[in-house]
């Protein structure tokens, strides 16, 4: 399949640039009705899009010029440092996994593969390019099944998977076909077959875990479902699998389930999954099913597929001794049984255990170490332990620890259990709906400026500090979907409360680099951010790794208080953004303002010079 008209031409491009001059207030409007027109027609757009600029009038609902002075309306009222392009080799550059590094970490139970972020004396300060020839990714759905090869340039996938029917190099563009190594018949017969014992057709099951995902067509194809999947796999020698998730528009981060807990909170997922995953499961007595167990929602499922299950019939095909397999599985089944997980599935390579709505009638816990009730959610870089995460209490057999939940997408807006329940310090019932309301507000005028919003051009969003959600709440949309980050710093945890509501989310120290690829987002979100880092790191340095972790031709929506909103606009006047700040909804004597941003389009450029577009 070739992309003869793609969005990526770069004399199109080209053409565009010249015309933004027509006046920022135009921006997203005329790259709206230049990436919807079917691109490839060069000057032509350009001129018709001159025309359109003449009647620009889609930010007559919000003041643009603030009463905080000209220094808030104007970029160039002081000394800009210019950030300089990084060499070409950094274009896929990770600096929390970067591969040197990691070589220098003890490689017992996957310790290399995880978090080692640069030191203070060796972080980048220069501007991540994208790949010669890079281009707009394909929407959703189109972009489940086909990625332009130009934005993730590797082809060892296509090799090393080749008859697993991963991924398939065609022309300018890699297919996906939807296989996998332990669904050959496609995804989507792989899910309907789980879908047979798990209850993914009514809002029951809403939150996924994809522990080791590949490519995450699994997750992919659960969006047929109305299933979000979290997937993550570790950066190896298949460099680009979660590079490709993201491009493909499914939610993924590089991770591994290795020495330190997984960065969500307890009772998160509603659904766990391992098709062949690699992980010891029955080894280091039981800590990474006790992880699985702290993350599984009470009532939640958990999901094998592939070696040791059915050893009898596939120790031959697999190349590994009958023994060994046997003795595999029976641990599993032993830490199950300390889990007092019921196994309610089993046929072929496939089985599936159920994690009890309470601990009512769980006696094998009673014999196992219970972790610490006061710090299951504190896993910031904290190390895996070999305990039980405890239930909450519940006073009879049939009720659901941590309270039951409606089906999605109702749960999205009733008030989460936790909340509910009293569990968030100085979260009430009605503060969650004031909240609610007000990003609605908020989101809303969002929208009358940036009318690309919710029409499908921005696939992938980050809410760098996600509050109670709502943000992604009011955004719900099967167009797109959104990272919802829960700083690390904040003074609340409201994380579980993200899942409640069937969303995702993880946790994450925005002083350091985020666990992605480059390129990964295409619209950012920072509501809070600089102010809450203002005394913890330097503004320069999340800057930086907003500028990584976007698109070229990707949106940033900023809100703050307007004197770190100044300094915000000064230091990023030097990225190749493009920038106004406007009053927020309130109007102008309100404190708080709200920064829109464009990240230009340029490229890497021969012997490390760069185009800019």
């Amino acid at each position: 399949m070739a992309t003869k008209g793609h969005p990526g031409d770069n004399r199109t491009r080209n053409s565009v640039s010249m015309f933004i001059v027509a006046g920022f207030c135009c921006f997203f409007y005329l790259l709206g009705a230049w990436q919807r027109s079917g691109a490839g027609k060069g000057d032509s757009i350009a001129l018709e899009m001159t025309k359109q600029a003449k009647d620009c009038s889609i930010f007559s609902n919000l003041e643009f010029e603030t009463h905080h002075g000209d220094k808030m309306g104007q970029a160039d009222d002081f000394e800009v440092k210019i950030f300089k392009p990084c060499g070409d080799s950094y274009i896929d550059y990770t600096p929390c996994q970067e591969q040197m590094r990691a070589m220098t970490f003890p490689r017992e139970n996957m310790n290399y593969r995880e978090r080692h972020c640069p030191p203070e004396a060796e972080k980048l300060h220069c501007l991540i390019p994208a790949p010669k020839g890079y281009v707009t990714p394909f929407q959703w759905p189109k972009s489940r099944d086909y990625v332009p090869y130009a934005n993730a340039p590797h082809k060892s996938l296509t090799v090393e998977k080749a008859v697993q029917n991963w991924v398939q190099y065609e022309g300018d563009v890699f297919r996906f076909p939807g296989g996998g190594t332990q669904f050959p018949q496609g995804a989507d017969a792989y899910i309907e077959q789980l879908a047979s014992v798990i209850p993914m057709d009514n809002g029951t099951v809403r939150t996924a875990l994809d522990t080791g995902c590949g490519v995450a067509s699994w997750g992919a194809y659960l969006f047929k479902k109305n299933v979000v999947a979290m997937s993550f796999a570790p950066r190896d020698s298949h460099e680009a699998q979660v590079q490709f998730a993201l491009e493909r528009g499914v939610p993924a981060v590089i991770g591994v389930l290795g020495t330190i807990k997984l960065p969500y909170p307890c009772r998160a997922f509603d659904m766990a999954h391992c098709s062949r995953c690699l992980i010891p499961w029955g080894g280091n007595d039981g800590m990474y099913m006790m992880e699985v167990d702290r993350v599984l929602r009470p009532g939640g499922y958990w999901i094998l597929s592939g070696p040791p299950i059915n050893w009898r019939n596939n120790y031959q095909a697999w190349e590994r001794p009958k023994e060994e397999l046997e003795q595999e599985q029976k641990k599993i089944e032993e830490i199950a049984k300390l889990l007092c997980w019921e196994k309610t599935h089993e046929k072929g390579e496939i089985a599936i255990w159920r994690k009890r709505i309470n601990n009512m009638d769980c006696k094998e816990r009673d014999t196992a170490t219970m972790c610490k009730a006061t710090y299951v959610n504190d896993v910031w870089y904290k190390k895996l332990e070999v305990c039980i995460t405890p239930y909450p209490e519940t006073l009879s057999s049939d009720e659901v620890a941590g309270g039951k939940l409606k089906p999605f997408p109702e749960r999205l807006n009733t008030v989460p259990p936790r909340i509910a329940g009293d569990e968030i310090p100085g979260v009430s019932v009605d503060a969650f709906q004031e909240d609610n309301k007000m990003w609605q507000k908020y989101v809303e005028a969002y929208k009358r400026i940036n009318k690309l919003l919710d029409s499908g051009r921005y696939r992938n969003i980050m809410d760098m500090n996600a509050g109670l959600g709502s943000f992604a709440a009011v955004l719900e949309s099967p167009k797109l979907w959104v990272m919802n980050v829960m700083p690390t710093i904040a003074e609340r945890d409201t994380l579980g409360v993200i899942f409640e509501r069937g969303l995702i989310g993880i946790y994450h120290d925005w002083c350091e680099a985020f666990s992605t690829y480059p390129r990964t987002y295409d619209l950012i979100h920072a509501s809070g951010v600089f102010s809450l880092y203002k005394d913890k790191c330097n503004a320069v340095d999340i800057l930086l790794e907003m500028d990584r972790i976007l698109r070229p031709e990707g949106a940033v929506i900023i809100r703050d208080h307007a004197d770190v909103l100044n300094k915000v606009k000064r230091i990023a006047s030097g990225m190749r953004w493009n920038m106004k700040t406007v009053d927020q909804e309130e109007g102008p004597r309100v404190a708080q303002k709200v920064l829109f941003a464009v990240k230009r389009y340029w490229v890497a450029g021969e012997n490390g010079t760069t185009t800019a577009g």
